[in-house]
């Protein structure tokens, strides 16, 4: 089972970041550290998704050796998070959105290195997640 190692990291007054060093623009957060987990778990999921889909091989899974010799990544927690033994697959849909609010995702997707439907994916689970709580 292939693990890579997510960092969280919080800053004051904000969410719980999840970010990959083994995979640029693989981030998540989540308002706790259990919501941080789950969506760091769905981020890395999609993330492999749509490496297979691109044709590309993900990368191996450095040690934390490795990643915790980056200064910068020290101040971050270090979790395992499992990558799916087989990813879901990806169903296209077809969603009608006025232009000024796409426009407005687009925007606050690409100024968190998401993509719009990475960012649509995360505020759905989010707002189930609310609910359900």
């Amino acid at each position: 089972m292939r693990q890579y190692i997510g960092l969280i990291h919080k800053e004051e007054a904000s969410d719980y970041g999840v970010s990959f060093p083994d995979l640029p623009g693989c981030i998540t957060a989540g308002r706790t550290l259990d919501e941080a987990r789950a969506m760091a778990e769905e981020a890395l999921a999609l993330h492999l998704e749509g490496m297979e889909e691109d044709g590309e091989a993900p990368p191996e899974p450095s040690s934390l050796t490795q990643i915790m010799e980056i200064a910068e990544n020290r101040a971050a927690v270090a979790v395992l998070v499992r990558a799916p033994t087989r990813a879901k697959k990806a169903v296209r849909v077809n969603v009608t959105l006025p232009e000024d609010v796409l426009e407005t995702i687009d925007r606050y997707a690409a100024e968190r290195g998401l993509t719009r439907s990475g960012f649509l994916l995360q505020a759905a689970e989010r707002a189930m997640l609310d609910e359900a709580a």
